[in-house]
């Protein structure tokens, strides 16, 4: 804005104002300054042409309409400086707005507003969900410890169901009524496999006094053989409950002597299937805690499978290391690396032809862990080796 040579207000042409009229034909403003000169270009609405002197006290406001009302056209005033001095001026929309000033317009109001509110949503659920997550499911992480533990020899173990999400708990109940399902019938079968060794014992014992009268054969050996392993099977079945307990009973005990005991109780046996039986020690006393009857079952079981698998020829020896450690030693066709961990499992056989019940060795492993002990088959060039090594009496 200028003066013109009277004093009035003047508007200079620039190309901004040009190219704004060929935009917006319909383009109109009303300017004037305080001291009462006007200067009016375009068409203004009466109702706008009239209003200047009415805001003189207002910097800037934007005039419109209450919903409802009949479609009028808006206006927008502002108090401004220029070369004229500060003026008023008045304008009103016209003309189509450029799609750049609306892509314009939106890209602010999303920069302004929803992009923060969007942020702080984020860093919110980022932050909340976790803790919210964490708390609702804290549970889960002490049913999962607990469901770790869920062993055959460990009976009565429950999942707990304090602080369980109510969505879970259904779930969780019904494990535990399953688990207590299989706690009673691993129960019953402990008691049937206990009634039913008791009841064997008596005719075992009986078929085994009428072989022994027969008349000196081949065919008389094996029968022993036979009777002998089903005596062992009867009281292997009878010893796995009584293991349990078996820490309450745990004395000082020398392996030399339990070793030749079961090396002198065995050769009849091993002699009488084709062996050797020797004992080897160079200590005269090896003392461990433990349980002698548990120890000698598994010496027992060790030199029988010896006597089982060993091939019916060559020497079987029982060795005693000054380290508690007993070695049971065969020279027969031993057995393969990839079944070594198979063999202690229980009621498994390498081969489908073994006369056994697969018992014999998961109870030698049974009462070694019991013992605190370890078990392992040693490599060797020829036969097997089953070392079994125990803690140092403490």
């Amino acid at each position: 804005m200028l003066r013109d040579a009277n004093g009035g207000l003047a508007v200079r042409e620039t190309p901004e104002l040009i190219k704004l009229r060929m935009t917006v034909p319909d383009l109109w403003y009303v300017v004037r300054d305080r001291l009462g000169h006007q200067l009016i270009e375009g068409s203004p609405p009466p109702h706008f042409a009239r209003i200047g002197a009415a805001l003189d006290g207002i910097g800037n406001a934007r005039m419109g309409w209450n919903l409802g009302d009949p479609p009028r056209t808006n206006a927008q005033m502002r108090w401004v400086g220029s070369a004229a001095g500060e003026i008023q001026v008045v304008t009103g929309p016209g003309g189509e707005a450029p799609l750049r000033w609306l892509v314009e317009g939106v890209l602010v109001v999303f920069a302004s507003f929803v992009s923060p509110t969007l942020l702080v949503m984020a860093l919110a659920t980022l932050i909340a969900t976790p803790v919210v997550v964490s708390r609702a499911l804290g549970g889960l992480g002490a049913v999962a410890a607990e469901a770790e533990r869920i062993d055959i020899d460990s009976q009565g173990t429950r999942l707990p169901t304090v602080l369980m999400p109510r969505e879970v708990t259904p779930l969780v109940d019904a494990v535990n009524r399953a688990l207590q399902r299989l706690d009673e019938g691993h129960s019953r079968r402990k008691r049937f496999l206990a009634d039913a060794a008791h009841e064997l014992r008596t005719p075992i014992a009986i078929l085994q006094t009428r072989i022994e009268t027969l008349p000196g054969s081949a065919e008389r050996v094996r029968l022993l053989e036979d009777i002998a392993r089903l005596a062992v099977m009867a009281e292997q079945l009878l010893d796995l409950p009584r293991l349990e307990h078996a820490p309450n009973a745990f004395v000082r005990l020398d392996l030399v002597a339990i070793g030749r005991r079961a090396a002198i109780d065995l050769a009849p046996l091993a002699i009488n299937a084709g062996y050797e039986l020797a004992f080897e020690t160079k200590a005269e006393r090896v003392e461990v805690i433990g349980d002698a009857a548990g120890l000698e079952r598994a010496l027992v079981n060790l030199v029988q499978n010896a006597i089982q698998h060993g091939g019916r020829r060559g020497t079987i020896t029982i060795a005693i290391g000054s380290e508690r450690i007993i070695d049971v030693i065969d020279e027969g066709p031993g057995i393969a690396a990839q079944q070594r961990e198979r063999v202690f499992e229980p009621f498994s056989r390498v081969a489908h032809q073994d006369r056994g019940a697969g018992l014999g060795l998961h109870l030698v492993q049974e009462i070694v862990q019991l013992h605190g002990g370890a078990i392992a088959i040693l490599d060797r060039p020829r036969g097997a080796c089953f070392r079994l090594s125990l803690p140092k009496p403490g």
